[in-house]
């Protein structure tokens, strides 16, 4: 049975993922702040992770013995623009959660995935794209095109071990955080991003992909 984690399960996209990998017959090993009562149905673990705790996140590793796959899709989206010094102050806490939480997870899990020769996956955003920027929302974007910049230097590290790496852009997705103008269902996101890390291989390693397998614009 192949083993999946999946950060920031309880809920939109993360929750439709663990929901259709436990379907599928995997472990799902899922974290969240809180749980819900639809995670608990569908996880085999549930891991109670705050991406803010580094020391909680990097122990996180240690407890995991075999992965075949990582799906890093905790994140925030606050705050949408900086003008402030609280504001600064919650840019630099969304760094943490978007950018630097997500790599300390990877490293940590980094020696089990390449064992099972597996795959480490984020989720990003378009917005995080530098080429394709039409400006605003400053914080969210520069901690997605950082979150993008740390993955490719992680897919360097992994290639040795055989390990994938790539970073997925969801589309516009009908969550909490996409808001309901969104045009898109979770259900149909994870279905196409799972069919995209399906064909994922060595030579896409590094890759910054929309959910249909085309490329982003770094």
């Amino acid at each position: 049975m192949p083993t999946v984690l999946i950060t920031g399960a309880n809920r939109g996209i993360g929750l439709e993922f663990a929901r259709q990998y436990a379907a599928d017959g995997w472990e799902v090993i899922a974290t969240a702040r809180q749980a819900s009562p639809e995670l608990d149905q569908v996880a085999a673990r549930i891991e109670q992770l705050d991406m803010q705790n580094l020391d909680a996140v990097v122990a996180l590793g240690s407890r995991i013995d075999r992965l075949d796959l990582l799906i890093a899709n905790a994140g925030t989206w606050k705050p949408e623009q900086a003008q402030t010094a609280e504001d600064g102050r919650a840019w630099a806490a969304m760094l943490v959660t978007n950018t630097v939480a997500p790599y300390l997870l990877a490293k940590s899990v980094l020696r089990q995935v390449a064992d099972a020769k597996g795959k480490l996956m984020a989720l990003t955003s378009g917005m995080g794209s530098i080429g394709e920027s039409s400006g605003g929302y400053a914080p969210y974007r520069s901690s997605k095109a950082a979150l993008n910049m740390a993955w490719h230097a992680l897919s360097v590290e992994a290639q040795r071990p055989g390990v994938v790496t790539a970073v997925l852009d969801p589309g516009w997705v009908k969550t909490r955080m996409g808001g309901a103008n969104a045009p898109t269902p979770p259900e149909q996101s994870v279905s196409e991003m799972r069919a995209l890390i399906e064909r994922l291989g060595p030579d896409d390693s590094g890759g910054f992909f929309k959910r249909d397998g085309s490329r982003h614009a770094w």
